[in-house]
């Protein structure tokens, strides 16, 4: 190895000639650099979860089933671990955001004021509303918002979800918003 050359640089000289192939059907060459991206990818991820090392694994996979799903953006010109950590990027922000709602919902009981134990009364009347307001939007629209505003999945859940890319999400719940900002204004008039 020469002065100038890093571990990361051989793991990239390593893999990339291997992903090329696997690009192009070998699926020898496949399976050696997912092993190879599983290994680079758990030490990744350790390091970052060290709080919570069951969940690893799990995102090593999902990671993996992401870079099997997007494979075929991939462009020959990228470097290839780059291209594998922002996917490992985002499957990380997204477990964060997941354990987040998630950690908000468990509160201790003893740290739990009485009041908040008691049940929440349900407005049928305001879920009537927002249903029609809702169903005034084209079907894209109202799928998006429901999915990443109503019921809090990411962008990137609800584009897997539906089929559709993540920026037509985006686009979809922005439009939707702004179409429900409008209607609500009328109905004010």
């Amino acid at each position: 190895m020469s002065v100038d050359e890093t571990p990361h640089d051989n793991f990239e000289r390593d893999l990339k000639p291997l992903w090329i192939l696997a690009q192009h059907g070998d699926e020898a060459a496949y399976r050696e650099s997912l092993q190879r991206i599983a290994g680079r990818l758990r030490a990744y991820l350790r390091r970052r979860l060290q709080d919570l090392p069951d969940e690893v694994e799990d995102l090593v996979q999902e990671t993996l089933l992401a870079l099997h799903v997007q494979r075929g953006t991939y462009e020959e010109t990228v470097v290839v671990s780059a291209w594998v950590l922002a996917i490992a990027q985002h499957k990380l922000v997204d477990l964060w955001r997941r354990r987040g709602r998630r950690d908000k919902l468990h509160d201790a009981l003893d740290e739990v004021d009485e009041s908040g134990l008691v049940a929440q009364t349900y407005d049928g009347e305001a879920q009537r509303d927002l249903n029609k307001l809702l169903e005034a939007l084209p079907r894209a629209q109202r799928q998006a918002i429901i999915l990443v505003k109503v019921e809090g999945l990411s962008v990137a859940e609800a584009a897997q979800l539906t089929g559709a890319s993540e920026s037509a999400i985006k686009v979809q719940v922005h439009r939707g918003l702004k179409r429900l900002t409008q209607l609500v204004r009328k109905d004010r008039r």
